[in-house]
């Protein structure tokens, strides 16, 4: 990919970024992530556990929520954007290397910084929750259907999906974080467009 910038637009203008199906898989799958973690948490933490008289129905909220997470990504695929994007966010640069020695070194300076439509930091944190919740998905399996496999293997998924749990935790709460902290990156996310100026400034060689 080139790292040439094009004439640019005028900075009032608005651009495309998302489709209204992109959006949708990104809010549903939001929303059973959301329903996840809060159940997760009325289950595993002692002062939240006390506060909930149906723990069963906790349990089948958190089981059906986490089964049914992979649904608006599958269901997704039907469009032909979110299929371009996810080629987007599976393909690394040169220019994403760049990016990310920058931010080792902290570097802030945007022109160290060169991204397409996703910089590197939302393509690896694309690709390690997609892997994490495939993860997730196997192991509460195992966790939910008892009889289909040995103790040892229950045991060991309980562990991974515990730990594994606290760690995606971690990880969503900085990914909303940084969100909170770019207005126009959500606003791309609620209404489809961003200004010309913000895609230039964070995605200098994105061409919409």
């Amino acid at each position: 990919m080139s790292l040439r910038a094009e004439a640019p637009a005028p900075p009032s203008a608005r651009v495309r970024r998302f489709t209204a199906a992109e959006r949708w898989v990104h809010r549903t799958t939001a929303a059973l992530m959301g329903v996840c973690v809060v159940t997760a948490a009325f289950l595993y933490i002692p002062q939240l556990a006390v506060l909930v008289g149906r723990r069963e129905l906790v349990v089948r909220l958190h089981q059906w929520a986490g089964l049914a997470l992979p649904a608006p990504v599958l269901l997704g695929l039907a469009s032909r954007a979110f299929r371009t994007d996810l080629r987007f966010i599976n393909r690394f640069g040169p220019h994403d290397r760049l990016w990310l020695r920058a931010a080792l070194r902290r570097d802030k300076r945007r022109a160290s910084r060169p991204a397409g439509k996703f910089n590197a930091g939302q393509k690896i944190y694309a690709s390690w929750i997609a892997g994490a919740t495939l993860v997730m998905l196997g192991t509460g399996l195992m966790m939910w259907f008892t009889r289909l496999t040995p103790l040892v293997w229950r045991t060991s998924a309980t562990f991974v999906h515990d730990w594994l749990a606290l760690t995606i935790g971690v990880v969503l709460a900085g990914h909303i974080g940084m969100a909170l902290g770019d207005p126009e990156a959500r606003r791309g996310l609620r209404t489809g467009t961003v200004t010309s100026e913000w895609a230039r400034r964070e995605h200098p060689l994105w061409r919409p």
